[in-house]
């Protein structure tokens, strides 16, 4: 009888549904996120002006110093998470930081920045300030939170939020498209792209040494599909795709992007207590570019917001851009009627539609190394 119960216990055990034994969601308590205007929700705006309208116009209904007519990438992952949308860091007011905080700033670059906007034309807040900035917030956060209490406890992180909780990085674009816009070659361009990867490489390894654990990491864009690398560079016919895209260009962000996916498994190697996640976005970007008709879109390079020429677009008289005319600000850069039928917002941007689009093929994991769903990346597989 003992050997039968023995055997049937077995055998049901065996029969268990793997659902039983597969690993619960993350649960993230909070997102930190480190980037460029493509996950910028404020960081700019809050130092150098306001994004202008008609900038959040499709969701938010004004400027909310988003470059987009609405949600970001970023804004999505957080909604899916459970969790409110991320204050910029620089953006004091009206700020709630319980469930993270976002250093990402528009014209940011991972290379260390010895140029003002003005004389450079990228931001001063490169990668390694964004890290300061987080390294100053999750000490001083715990001090205010902890010393005065009260409201405060209301609007900063708990300790283990930090350990617990999901570092996205999506940056580098603007690495490579400053260089072209400094006049450098391609080759040249080429040439720092092992000094970029370098200091990501650090500062992953300096947030993990603050207690980061968990990283979801974004590759770069297909920069030649652009319009204001399209129309700011010269592109000689034969260096088109058949979709209109800058071959040069896009070459390169995939030379970079196989860097950073080098650069990844090593930091895995480096990290072994790490769960790091690498997210193919250029396949999706340019997905949206050679098949928009199969995702539902018209228009994949020609811009929603902006003024004139092939593709809408301006290099000096952008979305929101205004002209002085018989003594009135006169608002050129208009938006279109339909943003949901393009896959650019402003020359540089992507509409809220395109980004919802890329989240929701990221979210199952499917564009992911390893291939793991959003809300599972606290595993290893």
């Amino acid at each position: 009888m003992e050997c039968h119960s023995l055997m049937f216990a077995v055998l049901a055990l065996s029969l268990t549904p793997c659902s039983v034994l597969a690993p619960k969601p993350c649960n993230f308590p909070a997102i930190f996120n480190f980037g460029d205007s493509n996950s910028d929700t404020g960081g700019f705006s809050a130092v150098f002006g306001q994004a202008p309208p008609p900038n959040g116009m499709s969701y938010f209904h004004g400027p909310v110093g988003r470059y987009s007519d609405g949600r970001l990438i970023v804004d999505f992952i957080a909604e899916s998470l459970g969790l409110p949308y991320l204050s910029a860091y620089l953006n004091g007011l009206g700020a709630n930081y319980t469930h993270g905080a976002n250093f990402a700033t528009a014209a940011s670059t991972i290379r260390q920045s010895n140029k003002t906007l003005r004389l450079g034309g990228v931001s001063p807040i490169s990668l390694d300030v964004q890290f300061n900035e987080f390294y100053d917030f999750r000490r001083r956060s715990q001090t205010v939170r902890n010393r005065l209490g009260g409201i405060f406890k209301q609007l900063l992180p708990k300790k283990r939020s930090f350990r617990r909780a999901l570092y996205t990085f999506d940056i580098g674009q603007n690495d490579l498209t400053s260089g072209y816009f400094a006049n450098m070659s391609v080759a040249q361009v080429r040439g720092y792209i092992p000094q970029v990867l370098d200091q990501f490489t650090t500062i992953v390894k300096s947030v993990h040494g603050q207690g980061g654990r968990f990283f979801w990491i974004h590759n770069t864009g297909p920069v030649g599909c652009l319009p204001y690398v399209l129309v700011g560079m010269h592109v000689s016919p034969s260096d088109y795709d058949q979709y209109g895209c800058a071959i040069p260009f896009n070459d390169l962000a995939q030379e970079f992007n196989r860097g950073l996916k080098e650069a990844v498994v090593e930091l895995r190697a480096a990290l072994p207590d790490a769960v790091i996640t690498y997210v193919d976005i250029y396949s999706l970007k340019y997905a949206l570019v050679s098949q928009h008709k199969k995702h539902g879109f018209e228009f994949p390079l020609r811009t929603c917001c902006g003024h004139g020429g092939k593709y809408n677009f301006n290099l000096k008289l952008g979305c929101g851009g205004t002209k002085r005319i018989h003594g009135k600000d006169v608002l050129i850069g208009k938006a279109c009627k339909r943003p949901g039928v393009y896959v650019n917002w402003d020359g540089v941007h992507y509409t809220q539609a395109a980004n919802k689009w890329i989240f929701n093929q990221i979210k199952t994991g499917a564009f992911s190394d390893p291939p793991i769903p959003l809300k599972m990346a606290c595993h290893r597989t």
